[in-house]
């Protein structure tokens, strides 16, 4: 990455408008949305903003590019080479299970991003000791970047999120808010939000995977690294049974969201974050009178697969 691609990467600082939304299930509770899902057309959702810190941390190293992992709808590697065509840096992907044609992939190609596909097997062995070393030996001098954009850079990345949504609080009319809610799939922009918070605000989690994904260790570890072992969030579970596990309730609840919203969601993320959001104010867990900001996280590379499905 040379000076030119920094110099472009460090100038760049996306908007996201914040939005007021109404459901009839909302009973009282006030919600707005932070709108990362319209950042960029293709650099979208909250993946440029964990991006961003190694991107930066990669070109003043000198590195020539980055090599990261993720599976064949990634939002994650969409938005990596995306960033990587734009801003003139080569990009290796290492994806999950066996080939497959799907539209994000076929953004990748046209990204330019080098594809390997690792097998199922392959790619359960990226958290052994040693598995960095004979892809760093393919790629001298690229960066590897974890899958998710993830690490304490990541989360990083995402606590500008908090003073992106306080500027915006007037066209809202809002004095303050109560919290923040956001699915969850690596727990990486929740440390984010907590970093930012900084205590002030609990920041709820809808979990998107299952626990044994391990996400409540993975905030934990972070928020031990930032020194906020003891900041104020809430993990609840959301998964439906596990990750990518669609259903029919999930499905039409997310068509109805999207008729009253106008909100383009997707089922492996927003939609069931909402749904969680649902549930929590029905068992009293959120009151009347709050007043919460959602963080569309975009996934919407998700919902490209959803509607070739059919579903």
């Amino acid at each position: 990455m040379d000076s030119t691609s920094l110099a472009a990467v460090t100038s760049w600082c996306p908007h996201a408008p914040l939005q007021r939304v109404s459901f009839d299930w909302l009973a009282g509770v006030e919600l707005a949305v932070l709108r990362l899902d319209l950042i960029d057309p293709l650099i979208s959702g909250n993946k440029w903003f964990k991006l961003a810190p190694h991107l930066h941390a990669a070109a003043q190293q000198g590195a020539r590019g980055i090599i990261s992992l993720g599976g064949a709808h990634s939002n994650h590697l969409h938005a990596l080479a995306a960033a990587g065509q734009r801003f003139s840096f080569p990009t290796v992907g290492l994806l999950r299970g066996e080939p497959q044609d799907t539209p994000t992939v076929r953004d990748l190609q046209r990204f330019g991003m080098q594809l390997h596909w690792l097998g199922y097997g392959g790619y359960r062995a990226r958290h052994r000791e040693g598995f960095w070393a004979d892809w760093h030996a393919r790629y001298p001098e690229f960066c590897a970047v974890p899958e998710g954009g993830g690490g304490l850079f990541g989360a990083q990345g995402c606590t500008t999120l908090v003073e992106l949504t306080n500027e915006q609080l007037a066209v809202l009319g809002w004095p303050d808010y109560h919290g923040w809610w956001l699915a969850a799939g690596t727990g990486t922009t929740l440390a984010g939000l907590v970093m930012g918070e900084g205590g002030r605000r609990p920041v709820y989690g809808a979990l998107a995977v299952p626990l044994d994904h391990g996400v409540p260790e993975q905030v934990q570890a972070l928020l031990t690294q930032a020194g906020l072992a003891n900041a104020g969030y809430q993990l609840i579970e959301a998964s439906r049974g596990g990750f990518a596990r669609r259903d029919a309730e999930l499905l039409a609840f997310m068509e109805q969201c999207e008729q009253d919203s106008g909100l383009p969601l997707e089922p492996l993320y927003t939609a069931k974050a909402l749904m969680a959001l649902r549930e929590a104010i029905s068992n009293g867990l959120i009151r009347p009178g709050m007043r919460l900001v959602f963080v569309h996280t975009g996934g919407l590379q998700g919902r490209r697969a959803a509607l070739l499905a059919g579903v």
